[in-house]
């Protein structure tokens, strides 16, 4: 019996809420039965269809687990306070998942141009002797990649609805490029600075405008 994990993120690029990662568990023979749940890379579904596919998931699978990295944890990578940079925090927890999982082969969607370097860093940090697969768009290729991109899309979205749910005007998708995200940004970044990630230029360009105004102002 051979066990398969597969793993991926969602929510890098985002200004507001976490970074979530999540894994999958799957007995090799199994994965079939995720190609008959037609499981997709998550960006090319539905939210219901994300939604349903979730509980299917979990159902069917031999076990998962998802990390939520909040924004401050986000920004210690980004800015290299904990010696990481984005990678490498998100290969981490990769390697968190995988020593929980414990998984015979490992498949990851990887974010590095160097799927190389990638895979060889997660390597040298498993205490346990696993297959390691880096592949950029494995979350296409491979349907337990896919089952993974699912899990950690949903649990993103939640995290934003728990956000939305606490803020009592829209603060949007939280990605840079909506004018809803940016509006809220700009008229509360110093009200919620929990919920933004402080180390993205959207970020830091709203506070150095508004330092420019203020001490133009004086």
């Amino acid at each position: 019996m051979v066990l398969i994990c597969g793993i991926d993120e969602a929510g890098r690029g985002p200004v507001i809420g976490p970074l979530t990662i999540a894994g999958v568990l799957i007995e090799q023979e199994d994965e079939e039965k995720l190609v008959k749940m037609e499981v997709k890379d998550s960006k090319q579904l539905t939210p219901g269809q994300r939604d349903f596919l979730y509980k299917k998931i979990i159902k069917a699978v031999k076990g998962y687990k998802i990390i939520i990295i909040q924004p401050e944890e986000v920004d210690k990578a980004v800015e290299r306070e904990d010696g990481l940079n984005l990678n490498w925090l998100e290969a981490d927890k990769s390697v968190e998942i995988i020593e929980a999982l414990k998984p015979d082969i490992a498949i990851l969607d990887c974010p590095s141009n160097n799927t190389k370097k990638y895979q060889q860093y997660i390597e040298q940090k498993l205490k346990a002797k696993v297959g390691i697969r880096a592949e950029h768009k494995a979350d296409q290729n491979f349907p337990v990649v896919s089952a993974a991109s699912i899990l950690a899309k949903v649990t993103r979205d939640n995290e934003i609805k728990k956000i939305q749910s606490k803020i009592k005007e829209p603060i949007g998708s939280g990605y840079p490029a909506d004018p809803v995200t940016v509006k809220f940004l700009k008229e509360n970044y110093t009200k919620y600075p929990s919920i933004f990630r402080h180390s993205w230029d959207s970020y830091k360009k709203v506070v150095e405008t508004r330092k420019q105004r203020s001490l133009n102002d004086f």
